[in-house]
């Protein structure tokens, strides 16, 4: 909006102009602000009307301009083309040379149009022939209008090298944070390929070791899954760790609702019921709402492993008009043997990650008995 009002205004204020200096050309001739003329009134509003379109045209062109403003002066002492031209003069004139040029130019015009009204009788000759009136009315149209295009000119440099500053500072700070981030990025997987990957990687030889010298087949399955899962987590780790060491984070695979049997699969390995139901009519949903959901699953899941031992768990996938729904709710709240170690932080960040979706979650015991994960994804 505000840059289509100042496209308007820069498409009218030169027209504007024109017409000003035109009526103001015409007061001059006339005698209502300056030396009435005693030349028909077509060839007055002729030589008005182009004293105002060459000021409208002012911008584009300034020597036409100031030659129309030095005829219409000499020949009529027409004085507001003249002011105008030497307003631009001072905007538009940015070599020395080309200034002082104009200036000693201006100068010998008013002279010479001082010496053309002294030879004339009566009234122009008392008010544009005599020397003091000259030297007012030369610095009234060449000196102030000049000064004025001067300061203006300065005072938009000023403002183009203040703004090219900021931008250039806003540059660099973006840069810095660009960097700064890019760097807690890499501290971050560092620290979770010295701590986590090593850990999981003990765990997989630990699990490994179980198979081969297991007792009996139960322990060798159950290892082989421990050993399983624990390459899947360290192949997980990785495309994190790649995400993170990458300049662009949204590479890397990302898992979908295709995967979502398989996770559950793994839970159903463990010991535990996992129930699926599907309500509604599936359908191709946006990449970022089926990961979100995959992800809800996944830390109700897990929290369920933590917390709630080998209690019947129930996942619901229902697709709505406007959103997809996730519930995941367990039976009981039966404490789990040698209840895992958890941050704390798991709830808290998927409710940021479904929050950034545009999306709720709903997560608390429930009346029933159990415990349960709510969420309704944007997926239209």
């Amino acid at each position: 909006m505000i840059d289509r009002t100042s496209t308007i205004a820069e498409r009218v204020t030169p027209w504007a102009l024109g017409t000003t200096v035109l009526l103001l050309s015409m007061a001059s001739v006339t005698g209502s602000a300056g030396v009435r003329s005693a030349l028909p009134l077509p060839v007055l509003v002729a030589v008005a009307a182009c004293c105002g379109l060459a000021a409208a045209l002012g911008r584009r062109w300034l020597w036409p301009l100031v030659a129309v403003g030095a005829v219409a002066h000499l020949w009529l002492v027409m004085w507001p083309a003249a002011v105008v031209a030497s307003y631009y003069a001072g905007t538009r004139l940015r070599r020395r040379r080309d200034l002082w040029l104009y200036v000693a130019g201006a100068v010998a015009l008013f002279a010479l149009a001082g010496l053309v009204s002294s030879w004339n009788e009566g009234y122009r000759a008392l008010v544009a022939g005599t020397a003091v009136n000259v030297l007012l009315m030369g610095g009234a149209m060449l000196g102030l209008p000049l000064v004025a295009g001067l300061w203006v000119r300065a005072r938009r440099q000023v403002l183009d090298a203040m703004r090219e500053q900021s931008e250039q500072l806003l540059r660099e700070q973006v840069l810095r944070a660009d960097q700064a981030r890019d760097q807690e990025r890499a501290r971050i997987a560092r620290e979770m390929h010295d701590v986590v990957a090593h850990r999981v990687s003990l765990m997989v030889l630990h699990a490994g070791a179980l198979e081969v010298n297991a007792p009996d087949a139960r322990t060798a399955e159950a290892a082989a899954l421990i050993g399983g899962v624990g390459r899947e987590a360290l192949t997980n780790l990785r495309e994190v760790l790649g995400v993170l060491r990458s300049a662009d984070p949204g590479r890397g695979p990302q898992p979908t609702l295709a995967d979502l049997d398989r996770l559950l699969d793994q839970s159903r390995a463990l010991g535990i019921v996992v129930n699926r139901h599907d309500e509604g009519r599936p359908r191709p949903l946006p990449p970022t709402a089926e990961r979100t959901a995959y992800r809800v699953v996944q830390e109700a899941l897990t929290n369920v492993h933590k917390h709630a031992g080998d209690a019947e768990t129930d996942v619901y996938v229902r697709y709505r008009p406007a959103e997809l729904e996730v519930l995941v709710r367990n039976r009981s709240c039966a404490a789990a043997d040698g209840d895992l170690p958890g941050s704390g932080w798991g709830l808290v960040g998927l409710r940021e990650r479904v929050e950034l979706a545009g999306g709720r979650l709903e997560a608390g015991p429930r009346d029933e008995g159990g415990f349960q994960v709510l969420a309704g994804i944007p997926a239209a």
